[in-house]
């Protein structure tokens, strides 16, 4: 059986989503080949989001055929995980309504930051639960040489199938999309002593608010635009907190190397996992505000504890 075919299970779920285990570039160019001339033989359309050089990797084993592939650099349009499904995923899909759709998409590599695991870990569980009953296939791959052994590990909880480029199976350890998405669900490192916190009680408070973190993100040396991004997001996070649950919450801003981190504490807790992940239809006005935040936002983790939830943003800078 081929790296691209899956067990054929009669009444099964159209959708497919396939770990790919390699351990060599070759591997990995002939796997993705093998998957993508799949779609493209069955006459659908073909998407491969991976990041950097890997594309070209696969353009160059497609020949001719890369012309009708749609690529995307991963590590441009997948920088914060929790975008992908929504903004690459769903978006190619909704592009071409009624047909089958034929992804590769590489959310993990090697370089990715321990921070930035646990959101991709979960987007991959997640994407389970988004695609159910789709026409559609999703091949991951996963380097088994560069990646920490975790994160092959829990490839095999995240993906109904797996394939070593030679045979498929069925995973034994595949987890329910949320019981899996739940296991990423980690406790963030607390901010640094010197982080500068500040309470919001009401809607009457976020001008404040917004004026603080406006002082803090210009420090930082965020351009005027990423500014403006960054109190749009925090924004919406504060308005969701006053909103849902009476009593607002904090802020707490400080900067790392290289980002300004943003952080909201509230009581409340989002009981849905593909919340800010599957966009509402266009025609409702409300449950937009999530997803504009993992656009704006380049890693939103997001923490659930007894106490409510904890939202941490990572905005890049210079």
């Amino acid at each position: 059986m081929s790296a691209a075919a899956s067990p054929a299970l009669p009444g099964a779920d159209p959708f497919e989503h396939i770990g790919l285990l390699y351990s060599a570039p070759g591997e990995y160019a002939e796997g993705c080949e093998a998957f993508a001339r799949r779609g493209l033989e069955a006459g659908d359309p073909v998407l491969v989001a991976v990041p950097g050089g890997n594309g070209s990797l696969i353009r160059e084993r497609l020949g001719d055929r890369a012309a009708e592939v749609r690529f995307a650099d991963m590590a441009v349009a997948g920088r914060n995980p929790g975008r992908i499904i929504p903004r690459v995923l769903l978006d190619f899909a909704r592009r071409n309504a009624g047909r089958r759709v034929w992804i590769i998409g590489e959310p993990i590599w090697p370089g990715r930051s321990a921070v930035e695991y646990p959101a991709c870990a979960a987007h991959e569980a997640l994407i389970n639960a988004a695609f159910s009953g789709r026409e559609a296939a999703i091949l991951c791959p996963y380097d088994t040489t560069g990646l920490d052994p975790d994160a092959v590990r829990d490839s095999h909880r995240t993906h109904p199938i797996m394939s070593d480029g030679t045979t498929s199976w069925e995973s034994p350890h595949y987890t329910d999309p949320a019981e899996a998405a739940a296991l990423f669900d980690r406790p963030l490192p607390p901010p640094p002593p010197g982080a500068h916190r500040e309470g919001f009680a009401s809607l009457g408070d976020l001008a404040a608010l917004r004026a603080t973190l406006a002082r803090h993100a210009r420090a930082a040396g965020l351009a005027p635009e990423r500014v403006a991004e960054v109190l749009m997001a925090v924004n919406e996070l504060a308005a969701n907190a006053v909103e849902h649950t009476g009593a607002g919450g904090t802020l707490t801003v400080w900067a790392e190397p290289g980002a300004l981190v943003c952080q909201i504490d509230d009581t409340g807790h989002i009981r849905d996992p593909l919340a800010g992940r599957v966009p509402p239809e266009r025609s409702h006005e409300r449950g937009h505000g999530l997803v504009l935040v993992n656009e704006l936002a380049d890693l939103v983790r997001r923490h659930d504890h007894a106490g409510g939830t904890t939202t941490r943003l990572y905005v890049t800078r210079p």
